[in-house]
């Protein structure tokens, strides 16, 4: 096909943002700030009930987040899809028995145009001064930049564990 012939599509699809709470433009501006948001708005003590109001904004519409886990012990690790409210209701009850505080350690990150994909190795603690974490793990984010603001579009992590040991490449920054 010609140049003069191709088409371009542009799309006027906005995010459905209306049940959306406000994002703090801080935490949205950049890739940097809205990776931070999103471990700082699950970390805390046990007991205190986290900004859920704030985790919500970082999200686009329809977001997944998907943890890899085993549905009982006797199964092979699977993905489980939830929505924000779905991660919230999943998390809830442990937040609030338990502290629960995730940083990044790594990060790996490749951009085009508008969309960004971060591979981030975290590790968790139950106190910020744990010597040693409880979990490690990769966290796969998918980003989009839509001219004003970054959304998470999806987060599926998977734990470490002695069969999937975090692999070198991901301990280091890129």
């Amino acid at each position: 096909m010609s140049k003069s012939k191709r088409r371009v599509i542009k799309s006027n699809v906005k995010p459905r943002t209306p049940d959306l709470p406000q994002a703090n433009p801080a935490d949205v501006a950049s890739i940097d700030a809205i990776i931070a948001a999103a471990y700082d708005s699950i970390s805390g003590p046990a007991g205190q009930k986290r900004d859920w109001e704030r985790e919500r904004s970082l999200y686009y519409p329809d977001a997944r987040l998907i943890p890899t886990a085993k549905p009982s012990a006797n199964d092979e690790l699977a993905p489980k899809l939830l929505d924000v409210d779905g991660f919230i209701a999943r998390v809830e009850s442990y937040f609030a028995e338990h502290g629960f505080y995730e940083k990044e350690i790594a990060r790996r990150t490749e951009q085009f145009g508008r969309i960004a994909h971060v591979w981030s190795t975290y590790e968790s603690r139950h106190k910020p001064g744990d010597p040693e974490p409880f979990m490690r793990g990769i966290n796969s984010i998918q980003l989009f930049y839509d001219g004003a603001r970054w959304w998470i579009v999806n987060i599926y992590w998977q734990q470490e564990s002695t069969e999937h040991p975090i692999p070198e490449k991901y301990l280091r920054e890129n």
